[in-house]
């Protein structure tokens, strides 16, 4: 993903406005602990639950709650015939050592699967890679500890960080998802990032247009990651 300067500037009002693990990752937990325990249930038993740990991308900064990409990808997968439901574990600023501080209760170990988007917010505040490496590295190992199926998606760093520090980054997340045996997605924000007419006016951020193809793109990813099966009628998105 290759940012200016203008939307480093941007982007860079997306930080915490909390510490990690504070109360309102506390809080947005709390909901997503409510909003999965209304899925289980007897009649239930064979829905699949996923989960996005990510940062504002994910929470859908900017967008009404049915656009954000998790509630997408939801719509998309459900109406392919496959009985899913996407929590939005997703907290604007988050970088991965929020993501890691907050894992516990955003996260719900009923979950099947996690899809784990974060990075963004660690580049743009010029994160060493190690300390990167070790929180993915920490989310993924705690993840398959429980049981759980977990998936990467990745994201791209910005060259004016220097080639260096964007080699490092770029390759970070295959290099992880190996090290795990997680599938990885590669670019998050594939087929969006940098379009103008599928962002926001902060040219980072997707649109509800832009949220949609991620979540287009990440349907099929996400089946063959988790071993989905069809169980439900298939029906327009």
């Amino acid at each position: 993903m290759r940012l200016g300067k203008m939307q480093l500037k941007a982007m860079a009002t997306d930080r915490p406005r909390r510490a990690s693990g504070g109360l309102a990752a506390r809080l947005a937990a709390a909901a997503v602990w409510l909003i999965a325990g209304l899925v289980v249930s007897p009649g239930a038993a064979a829905q699949t639950m996923l989960v996005m740990l990510g940062d504002s991308v994910t929470a859908g900064y900017g967008l009404a709650t049915r656009d954000a990409i998790p509630t997408r990808l939801e719509a998309r997968l459900r109406a392919a015939g496959y009985d899913v439901r996407v929590i939005n574990a997703g907290v604007s600023g988050d970088t991965t050592a929020g993501g890691l501080a907050r894992l516990d209760w955003s996260v719900p170990r009923t979950a099947d699967g996690v899809i784990v988007a974060l990075g963004a917010n660690d580049m743009l505040q010029g994160q060493p890679i190690a300390t990167t490496r070790g929180n993915l590295s920490e989310i993924l190992r705690r993840l398959r500890a429980r049981g759980q199926m977990t998936a990467l998606a990745g994201m791209r760093a910005n060259p004016g960080l220097g080639r260096a520090y964007q080699t490092a980054f770029d390759g970070l997340f295959a290099s992880l998802a190996k090290a795990h045996g997680a599938p990885l997605y590669p670019f998050l924000l594939d087929g969006v990032a940098l379009d103008p007419r599928l962002n926001q006016a902060d040219g980072i951020h997707p649109n509800a247009a832009g949220a949609e193809i991620v979540a287009a793109r990440l349907a099929p990813f996400a089946v063959r990651a988790f071993a989905l099966k069809k169980t439900l009628p298939v029906r327009a998105p």
